[in-house]
């Protein structure tokens, strides 16, 4: 056993002395440190601060994430290209660390203003066209999902018996303008997932998790009615609500819309 005695080093920092195995030597005051501590940062190292103040530490997941309470680190540098900060993975877009770009980017011009306008003229009919028979639109949906299984994207782990399909007019477009896009997901799956994943496979700009006046939200393309964010795909196909096969509508509305005018989407 007196062989084992001088294997590992004990941490040089004070109130640590945890002895490791495998310890790490720091290449800026040369201390041996254990796993806890081998960051410079970790064992504030007054030789590493003095050397290079503004300089990031290149070794071993040195590239530290500036969201506020993250520690995490990487290897590689992950910087945002608005804001030119450096972030971890699960912080590297803009609206997982808040970008201050991205706020400065929904803050409202005179564009913004125009398309308000364009979205305020579709609200304010508040008669829209009768939607059809619950029995027409079932069986419209049947002879478009035969075809959409065809074309249709989406998160491929969903098992085949769960997908549910559907034809989204994106924001500002029509289905006879073809733009849409044939999807499908989860019937588990809330509204709120189902906007955030036509989003991302749209390459959308999402602000419902901002301070912005407009948000993403579906309908249907049947009644124009707003469909509950929080409400699953199983429980709207119950309540038929809309069909597997059939089409609704994402739109960029402020919180008051309840309906739209389905005619200035056809």
């Amino acid at each position: 056993m007196a062989e084992f005695l001088n294997l590992g080093k004990h941490c040089s920092l004070d109130g640590c002395k945890q002895i490791d195995f495998l310890p790490f030597t720091c290449t800026s005051c040369q201390k041996v440190f254990c796993l806890d501590h081998k960051f410079p940062d970790d064992h504030s190292c007054t030789e590493f601060a003095s050397d290079s103040p503004h300089v990031e530490y290149t070794g071993t997941k040195g590239y530290s994430c500036s969201f506020t309470e993250c520690s995490a680190r990487e290897l590689m540098p992950v910087v945002c290209d608005k804001c030119l900060k450096n972030f971890c993975l699960r912080h590297r877009h803009q609206n997982d660390h808040k970008c201050e770009k991205l706020e400065e980017k929904i803050t409202p011009t005179k564009t913004a203003e125009h398309v308000q306008q364009i979205l305020a003229s579709k609200k304010l009919d508040v008669n829209p066209k009768k939607p059809r028979g619950k029995k027409s639109s079932k069986t419209a949906a049947k002879v478009a999902l035969m075809k959409m299984k065809l074309h249709a994207v989406g998160d491929t782990k969903i098992p085949d018996f769960d997908r549910v399909y559907l034809q989204v007019v994106l924001p500002g477009g029509a289905v006879s303008k073809g733009t849409t896009k044939p999807l499908f997901f989860s019937k588990t799956w809330s509204v709120g997932r189902v906007i955030d994943a036509v989003a991302d496979r749209a390459g959308i700009s999402n602000t419902n998790n901002t301070g912005s006046s407009q948000k993403l939200r579906l309908f249907s393309m049947d009644s124009g009615c707003l469909l509950p964010i929080d409400q699953t795909v199983d429980a709207l196909l119950q309540n038929e609500t809309f069909f597997n096969g059939g089409t609704v509508i994402l739109e960029r509305v402020t919180d008051e819309v309840n309906v739209i005018n389905t005619e200035l989407y056809q």
